[in-house]
């Protein structure tokens, strides 16, 4: 793809800095502004789900939320779900709270919902109580997983490379797969989608494809330097290493985002939205993954390599 054309990136590693570091402030401006918004699983309350005869808007869902929250004296949220399984369309009924819903009031809502919609024929098809702890619990646990994996990455990595100074190579990999994350993240805040099961699958996910790409650098940065130590900069070695890898990295994340672009379509089309929520993001991290492998983590090894080799000769004068 790249045949007879050599890129600088060590040249341009700046830019690539600057580039990272506004999408990182974008994310923060937009976590503050727009909020974070949360799972049900992580905040607690009660889902509602019911079903309706006829076509897809037959039932009134504006009509459904007033309702709701005169009985229930909260705001709730109202969409619309179609059952694939029973092949009958329905809504929603989002109550997010503490305190799990009783049985009286539960009651009285769907005796006024089947009452006002008795030509629509609503049905209550299942109730269920979230505790947030549990979700928060399974968050945490999550967070740590990904945490000691990255610790267990630096220590691979520095032994695996030790000869081109693998505990630096350890930490700015690493470093790399959190700015991954962080991307990953800003993709829910934006596109609005609220942190799930999802959001955590996609980390793991991208933490194990993003690495793979920046052990591959590495290795050509070592048989590199073992080759050209001598007649060549720290800087030509790694753009020269980053070019030998460039068609072979591009050419796999491709292969890997068109096929997840596949599934985002059909789940689109079919209006999966668990799914959606999953491919899309992976889709976003995937080409982070690619641009930080090429673009930031062998970059910072050279640059932190460079200043290592500018300190020395200081220290041997004094």
């Amino acid at each position: 793809m790249f045949k007879g054309k050599e890129l600088h990136f060590m040249k341009n590693k700046k830019k690539f800095y600057i580039f990272s570091c506004s999408l990182i402030v974008i994310i923060i401006l937009a976590s503050v502004i727009l909020g974070v918004q949360m799972d049900i699983r992580f905040k607690g309350g009660t889902l509602l789900s019911y079903s309706y005869e006829g076509e897809t808007g037959a039932v009134d869902l504006d009509a459904v939320k007033e309702t709701a929250e005169d009985i229930l004296g909260q705001d709730v949220s109202v969409s619309e779900k179609y059952n694939r399984m029973t092949e009958s369309n329905g809504f929603q009924i989002t109550l997010v709270s503490n305190q799990s819903l009783d049985s009286d009031t539960q009651a009285q809502l769907d005796e006024t919902l089947l009452e006002d919609f008795q030509e629509q024929g609503v049905k209550q098809l299942s109730i269920t109580s979230v505790d947030a702890a549990m979700g928060r619990e399974f968050f945490i646990k999550c967070l740590v997983a990904v945490v000691f994996g990255g610790l267990l990455m630096i220590i691979y990595i520095a032994f695996r490379f030790k000869k081109v100074g693998g505990w630096s190579a350890g930490a700015f990999a690493v470093l790399a797969l959190f700015h991954d994350i962080f991307m990953v993240f800003g993709t829910f805040v934006l596109c609005g989608i609220e942190l799930n099961d999802s959001f955590m699958a996609v980390i793991l996910t991208i933490l194990g494809y993003s690495i793979n790409d920046t052990i591959v650098i590495y290795d050509r940065i070592r048989e590199n330097k073992r080759l050209y130590s001598k007649t060549k900069s720290i800087s030509d070695i790694v753009d020269m290493s980053i070019n030998q890898s460039l068609t072979r990295t591009i050419n796999t994340s491709f292969c890997t985002v068109l096929s997840m672009i596949v599934v985002s379509v059909v789940a689109l089309i079919m209006g999966v939205e668990s799914i959606l929520s999953f491919s899309f993001p992976i889709i976003v991290g995937l080409v982070i993954g690619t641009y930080t492998s090429l673009c930031i983590a062998p970059t910072l090894w050279a640059t932190w390599q460079e200043h290592k080799t500018k300190k020395s000769p200081k220290r041997k004068k004094a």
